[in-house]
């Protein structure tokens, strides 16, 4: 089986997270794509603006649109810092080779390899895939990087909570469903 990883904060999750992992599924051709919220990034210093539990329940919302992407709650679950080789870890344990993992990110992220815990066990235990985004130079990035073709949108989930919190629902950022239980919910107020 060919198992997508895609982690993030999620914070909150948007059409361009799902546009990513459309691209991803098909491209790379995999079976199964894990959405992953993280308790606390590494590499962020402020933290999430949602607690971890509603990015976890907007992102099962969102992957309602296709069977085969799923939401896993691991990260939330370890709490503390979400390193993606721990991750990486327990999707191996879960899932032998023969499977194979794919971890997809953003080039935002894929730039900072060098900032990574444990990058050279994470290039062991999955194929490494960062996806174009606009303003990042991929052209300098370790062999063991495969690139996804793909054209991001331009959506940030920073631009998501600044139009949210001026009271703007971005439709054309972030799917109805997860607009609604924002709402419901009271985030990003």
């Amino acid at each position: 089986m060919r198992i997508g990883i895609l982690g993030g904060t999620f914070d909150p999750i948007h059409k361009g997270h799902l546009a990513l992992a459309v691209a991803a599924l098909k491209q790379l051709k995999l079976d199964r794509l894990y959405f992953i919220p993280t308790y606390q990034h590494p590499l962020e210093q402020k933290g999430s603006s949602a607690p971890a539990e509603d990015r976890l329940e907007m992102i099962k919302i969102a992957v309602r649109i296709e069977p085969k992407f799923m939401a896993s709650d691991c990260e939330i679950k370890r709490q503390g810092v979400s390193y993606t080789v721990d991750t990486l870890r327990q999707f191996r344990k879960e899932f032998p080779k023969p499977h194979e993992l794919f971890f997809v990110t953003g080039g935002d992220w894929g730039k900072n390899l060098d900032q990574w815990k444990d990058i050279d066990l994470i290039f062991s235990l999955t194929h490494f895939v960062v996806a174009n985004r606009p303003g990042f130079d991929l052209k300098n990035l370790p062999e063991q990087v495969e690139v996804l073709d793909f054209v991001p949108l331009n959506i940030s989930s920073t631009q998501a909570r600044q139009e949210i919190r001026k009271g703007t629902f971005p439709e054309s950022m972030v799917p109805g469903d997860i607009l609604t239980y924002i709402k419901q919910h009271r985030l990003y107020r």
